[in-house]
Parts: structure tokens; sequence; C-alpha cells
């Protein structure tokens, strides 16, 4: 197996993410098998309890692990699926250590962070390669900005680990920011030239470095960063801003032949040129869409990109198929709250109520669901958006006056949306809800099977802790509200749909971490469809 590590200099936010992935889908595409995984220094054993504006979104995989949302580009630009396995923090690593020293598993000796916290980071990487014997290349990114304190032992654990694969199996690349000074109307190279001293301080010669620029990368500059980064100049490669999506990022680094550059120097030079010409179609129909709808997401996160960073992606996703651009309008559900739908939503072609916990805003997003319905706008609930919809129709068609989830009023005379039984006396907050891929039965003759090609069972990831309460599940459907998916397992309810409705479908799981750019799931696509026919028959 050949390993390629990625790491961030100079400032965060520098996309190292989305050039890993980029990296991954160009090498998929000369047909070499790609599997991917992320490095991240916080003590937290995973993202599950941190606030979506510390994190941005929480990305859950098939085997029920809370994730960075890096892993969602990775699991959208390549093809490989990824397991809890792929996604190791500095407070998983402390743990594995400190269980190990009290079990005696280091047999007296006095535990230190070289080699036995190294030593774990290292194990991990040995752990995926042998779990994985068909991949070609294993990619890493590393978390944070390399010269942070808490990074210190990753680094450290690639060093060692390259000397002991050989460094003809590896290469390291550096991504930094070349930095525009408007005043001086300049591109600095200085802050890329300290980053990469800075790892070669730790013991790591990058031979490949990304510069992240808003302009292009000229000859001098490259030249220069070639000789003060000691890396040849081919292996400076420009990351340019791009203009309209994500999904052009590895066109742009082909660009530079960055895919040639990592095989020459893992020994896979023999591999053919990217096949990226589906890719270019999917490019292209983003870029240059017949048609327009325009969506409302109504959040609680709504002004933080990353809080629903999937779900926007898998707008896209479903946009692109029907040759439409999705036009995004954020909507503050407490704004709702305040000034009522029809203001603050307005025209629009679709509502979009997204996930969520707490009870911010939950009213809004109510109002939100009840405008939809009532003048014939495509609606679509992911998670707590189902639950809102279940809500918004018990109060407003089943007159079950004071309807809400026990999430947000323990007393509510009618507790359409509880605690999942399993739940009650669940105490600790991580790891612990509904999560990962589970597999539901979908009933024939109801939009669901329609939108799933008329397949009987799906398996789709969640992530949450209440549910529709089986006691009003008959009562619902008798008011005219379809159930039309349930948990093989448990009976569960997975999806409800309205049926003399444009479109009024809601789903208790998350479809926007299965979606991908040639592959939009079905659920999006149909609501960008019926967002679409509405769009085009007001024209």
């Amino acid at each position: 197996m050949k390993y390629i590590f990625v790491t961030g200099g100079v400032v965060s936010s520098l996309g190292k993410g989305l050039a890993a992935a980029s990296i991954g889908a160009l090498l998929e595409h000369r047909g070499l098998k790609v599997l991917m995984q992320k490095f991240d220094p916080y003590l937290n054993v995973d993202p599950g309890t941190m606030s979506p504006y510390q994190h941005g979104e929480v990305y859950v995989l098939d085997d029920g692990a809370e994730t960075d949302l890096d892993l969602g580009h990775y699991e959208r630009f390549t093809s490989g699926v990824l397991s809890r396995m792929n996604n190791l923090t500095s407070g998983q690593v402390f743990d594995s250590v400190i269980k190990k020293e009290r079990r005696g598993e280091y047999l007296g000796k006095t535990v230190q962070f070289i080699p036995h916290v190294t030593d774990e980071i290292k194990g991990r990487i040995h752990t995926v390669s042998e779990n994985n014997p068909d991949v070609d290349v294993l990619i890493t990114e590393i978390g944070g900005t390399v010269g942070d304190m808490e990074g210190l032992l990753f680094i450290e654990a690639i060093r060692q680990f390259s000397l002991e694969v050989g460094r003809e199996n590896v290469c390291f690349i550096h991504v930094t920011l070349l930095p525009y000074i408007k005043a001086a109307g300049e591109v600095k190279t200085k802050p890329t030239q300290q980053s990469a001293a800075k790892l070669r301080e730790l013991g790591i010669q990058p031979d490949i470095i990304i510069c992240r620029t808003e302009a292009d990368l000229d000859e001098d500059n490259r030249r220069k960063i070639a000789m003060f980064c000691n890396v040849e100049k081919k292996n400076v490669v420009a990351f340019r801003d791009v203009d309209h999506s994500i999904y052009e990022c590895p066109l742009d680094l082909r660009r530079d032949k960055i895919d040639r550059l990592v095989v020459d120097k893992i020994g896979l030079g023999h591999t053919p040129p990217p096949a990226l010409e589906d890719w270019e179609r999917f490019v292209q129909r983003v870029i240059h869409p017949k048609n327009k709808v325009t969506i409302a997401v109504a959040g609680k996160y709504i002004e933080l990109q990353d809080a629903y960073k999937s779900i926007y992606e898998s707008l896209i996703h479903a946009g692109a198929a029907h040759d439409t651009k999705v036009q995004i309008v954020r909507v503050e559900a407490e704004a709702i709250e305040e000034r009522g739908a029809a203001e603050v939503i307005g025209e629009v072609d679709g509502i979009l109520v997204p996930g969520g916990f707490g009870d911010r805003g939950i009213e809004g997003k109510v109002l939100a669901a009840k405008y939809a319905r009532e003048n014939n706008i495509p609606y679509f609930g992911i998670c707590l958006g189902m639950q809102i919809a279940t809500i918004e129709y018990a109060r407003n068609v089943c007159g079950l006056e004071g309807a809400n989830s026990t999430e947000f009023d323990k007393n509510s005379p009618h507790a359409v949306i509880c605690l999942q039984e399993e739940q009650k006396g669940v105490e600790d907050m991580g790891a612990t809800m509904r999560l990962g891929s589970c597999e539901s039965i979908i009933f024939a003759g109801t939009k669901a099977s329609d939108l799933y090609n008329s397949a009987d069972r799906i398996h789709e990831r969640h992530r949450h802790r209440y549910e529709v309460n089986s006691d009003y599940q008959q009562q619902l459907q008798d008011a005219g509200l379809v159930i039309s998916s349930v948990s093989a397992k448990e009976g569960l309810v997975e999806i409800v749909e309205l049926p003399n409705h444009p479109f009024y479908v809601a789903c208790q799981f998350h479809p926007e971490f299965q979606s991908k750019p040639n592959k939009p799931h079905p659920l999006f696509s149909g609501f960008v469809k019926g967002a679409l026919d509405k769009a085009l028959a007001e024209a």
C-alpha cells in the first residue's frame, strides 16, 4: 500500500479536506483504489457532542460513527465507504492508551508520549491498511495547523511511520496560504516558507506544496517557494479559488498535474491519466444549468455555512441531475416566529427543514411546515424536519391542541413525538443516539416507493433520540397523513407524506449522507423535481 499525508499550515480553513478529497478523486479516476481518513487533534472522542458553531455538521457513517465533516467530502468525491476506523481523534488515542495502562498491557513500563501515544496513532494506520488489503493508496489528512501544540504527536507519528514503511511509499503534501496584500498589490510567499520550515523542524520534508491562492501562481513565486521550501518547482501547485462549485477543485488541481506528481513520488506512475469526462459533465451541469429553483432552508444554525453542509451539497447534486440551479435562501427559524412565514419565506419553489436539537426556533419551523402544506409548496423534512411536519399536522389537521415533542415540552397533552424506548435512562450524551445505517420497509403505492424506484427495503443513516409516538400513528393516518416507511426491526416511522400535495415528504433519517455528485439521493432528486415543476408551472 502507498500512503499520502496531507498537512496544513499558516491558517485553518484552507481547504485541506477538499484538497485531500480532490486528490483522492483524481487517483480514483486513474483506476486506483483509494481510501481516506482524518486525524483530528482535539480531545473530544468524536464531534458528536460539539455545537455546530464549534465544528459544523456532524457527518454520520454507515456504522454509526459521528465524524468530522471532511469525511463527507471524502465519501462524496470518492467511492470509498468509510467506517469509524477512518476518523481518529486525540481523545480516542489517549482513551485507548490509558485503558491499556490500566489493564497492565505496558508490562510495568513508564507510559510516555513517545513511544506509546505515537505507537497508538501509527497502529490505527496499520489497522486500516490491514483491514483493506485491496486498497492501493491510503490518504490521511492531519487536522489543525502545523506548529500547533495539539498536533505535534500526530506529526511525529507520521514521521516515524514514513521511515518504517519506506519513504518511497509515502508522499507528504503540505497545504499553505499565499496571501494577497491588496495595498502592496503583491502575493506574499513568506508564510508558506515559514510553514514549510516549521514542518522540516518537526522532521518532515514536504514532497508537494499546495498553495491556496485567490490569484494564479506566477513562475517567479513558484520558483521562490521551490527554492526556500526545498522542493522541485513542478511540485509547487496552485489551489485557486473556484468560481462556482467545490466540484471544480479536482479539475483545478489537475491543471498542475498533481495526480501525476503524486503517482510518480509513490511509484505508481504507470497508471493512465484520469478519465474525468463524467466529472466534467457534472461540473458543467452545475455551472451552466437550463433551469432555476429557489429553495428556502429553515434552520437554527442558518448563518453557519458548514452546519448543513451535506444538505447544501445534496441539493446541488439533485439540481445537476435536473439541469437546474438550486438557489438556496437561508431562513432563520426564529425570524419566522417573530414575523411569520409568509413575510420571511415569501415566494419560493420549495421549503426544507433540516435536523437539529433543542427548542430554539422550533415554532418557526412548525410555521414553515404549515406554510408549505397550506400553500402547496414542495416540502422536504429531514430528521427533526419530519418530527416538525408531524407536530404541525397533529395540531392543525388532527386538532390536537398543544401537540408537541417531549424534547421541547415534557408536559405536552399530546406527545406525538417522544423519546425512543431504548433512550430512556441513558445519561451519557456521546454516541448514545440511534446512529448509523438501519433497514427500513417502504410500502407500495406511496410517493416514497416511487422515489426509490419501487424498492421495498432501503438502508439509510440515522442520528436521533426521538420518534413518532406509536399511540398517535393511527389518528394521524386517519386524518390523511401517510406513513410510507417504517424501520424493519422496531416498526418506527421513517417516512411520512401527503398524497394530495405537489411534494410533501419527510424522513426520520439523514439522506444527505448518501448523496453523490453523479448519483443524487432519490429523496433530494424528487424534492428538486417537485420544486422545478412548481417553478415551470408559474413561469
